[in-house]
C-alpha cells in the first residue's frame, strides 16, 4: 500500500488488528526484514510494516536525514488517524522513533527501540572504522548518514516521558555503555541485553523480537 505524504510515498504493509504497532527497518533494509516477526504480531496488533524514503518501494531521496524520516512516520500516523501507535524500531528505525517521540511526544504511546544509538560514536570502533572506509569508496548516501547524524542530546532523551524499552545484543555493534546511556537518559526507560546475538540476528528474519514486544507491552 502507499500513503503520500507532503513530500514522498510511503510504502507499507498492513496486516492484523488490535493497537496499532508501527516497525522501521535498518539502514540500508526493507519491512521484509520483519515477515517472520509480523507473522506472530499480527494475532496481537495491527501492524504497519513501513519502507522508510530512499528504502524499499517508498519514494528515493537525494539525502537521507533521520529527521526527515520521522516527519515522514508522524505524517503517516495523521494521515491514517492511528491513535497513539506504538512504534517499533531498528537500528535507524529506533533513532527515527526516539526523533519522533522528541519531537512530536503526543503522538505515539510508547517505543521498543533495538540497537540504537543517539550519536555516531555509540558504534564500535571497529564499525565506525569499516564505515568510514566504506563511504570512502563509495560515497553511498546511507553510510554517510551513520557518519554525520543522529545528534540526539541528554537533555532531549530526558524530556521523552513515554515508556522506551531499549534493547540490544551481547555481540551488537553499538557500544553497550552506549545502550546503558541512552536507557538511562530516559526517564520511563528499561534496557534488555540478549545474550549471545548481534545488532540483528534476534531482530531480521525472527520471530524472537515479536514475543519480545509482546511481553514488554502487557507489562
Amino acid at each position: 500500500m502507499i500513503q503520500q505524504t507532503s513530500k514522498i510515498n510511503l510504502y507499507y504493509e498492513k496486516t492484523g488488528t488490535g493497537v496499532p504497532l508501527i516497525m522501521l527497518h535498518g539502514n540500508g533494509e526493507d519491512h521484509t526484514i520483519f515477515n517472520k516477526a509480523t507473522a506472530v504480531l499480527k494475532k496481537h496488533f495491527t501492524v504497519y510494516a513501513i519502507d522508510t524514503r530512499g528504502h524499499g518501494k517508498s519514494s528515493p531521496v537525494d539525502e537521507l536525514h533521520y529527521e526527515d524520516m520521522a516527519n515522514d512516520v508522524y505524517e503517516f500516523i495523521c494521515k491514517l488517524n492511528l491513535e497513539k501507535p506504538i512504534v517499533y524500531g531498528f537500528s535507524d528505525g529506533g533513532i527515527v522513533a526516539l526523533i519522533l517521540a522528541i519531537k512530536h511526544p503526543e503522538a505515539i504511546s510508547r517505543i521498543v527501540a533495538s540497537g540504537v544509538n543517539t550519536q555516531p560514536n555509540g558504534l564500535n570502533t571497529i564499525n565506525l572504522l569499516i564505515y568510514k572506509i566504506t563511504y570512502f569508496f563509495t560515497r553511498a548516501k546511507r553510510i554517510k548518514l551513520m557518519l554525520t547524524e543522529p545528534n540526539i542530546t541528554d537533555t532531549q532523551l530526558n524530556n521523552i516521558k513515554i515508556p522506551v524499552s531499549v534493547t540490544g545484543g551481547s555481540k551488537d555493534m553499538i557500544k553497550q555503555s552506549h545502550l546503558k546511556h541512552i536507557a538511562d537518559g530516559i526517564p520511563n526507560s528499561t534496557l534488555t541485553i540478549f545474550n549471545g546475538e548481534l545488532h540483528g540476528s534476534y531482530v531480521v528474519n525472527s520471530t524472537k523480537i515479536a514475543d519480545f514486544i509482546i511481553e514488554t507491552v502487557r507489562k
